[in-house]
């Protein structure tokens, strides 16, 4: 009995926890992460100077240069961590559209620069040309019986 009580409320967070919008954005979003990564360690490098510090807490947050950048820098991760939770998030692009887009362009430049593609093209589109072999429906013996003089 008691495992399954504990299974159902596994089941049951882990079910929220894949519902919460915020839980997911840090599941997708790198630059969160990293953000509350750097975060954390910034925070960690301050705390641990301030411990070391034989002085006060108030005294080391205040006067100690190397604990205000550490904390100055935490704060940044965390306002970076907060506008990127704030903002929706950005749509992931498609790579087969721009595959797409590269090879039409790259067929349009070809069809420009290629005389034999663009035949090659209209061919394949409107059919081959039929060659016109013109002859002539008047011979030079037709034209000898006229009385009109052939030029040689």
């Amino acid at each position: 009995m008691g495992t399954e009580n504990i299974s159902g409320k596994a089941a049951k967070a882990y079910s929220s926890a894949r519902e919460n919008q915020h839980v997911r954005r840090l599941i997708e979003d790198e630059e969160l992460r990293a953000s509350l990564i750097a975060a954390a360690i910034a925070g960690r490098k301050a705390f641990q100077r301030v411990q070391t510090n034989r002085s006060s807490a108030v005294e080391s947050v205040t006067q100690d240069k190397r604990v205000k950048k550490e904390l100055q820098s935490a704060a940044e991760s965390l306002r970076d961590a907060a506008d990127r939770l704030k903002s929706p998030p950005k749509k992931k692009r498609h790579p087969i559209r721009k595959l797409l887009l590269v090879g039409v362009v790259t067929g349009g430049l070809v069809l420009v620069f290629s005389e034999s593609a663009r035949k090659s093209l209209l061919d394949m589109i409107f059919g081959a040309e039929e060659e016109f072999v013109y002859t002539s429906t008047t011979s030079t013996e037709t034209a000898q019986t006229n009385g009109t003089p052939v030029a040689d």
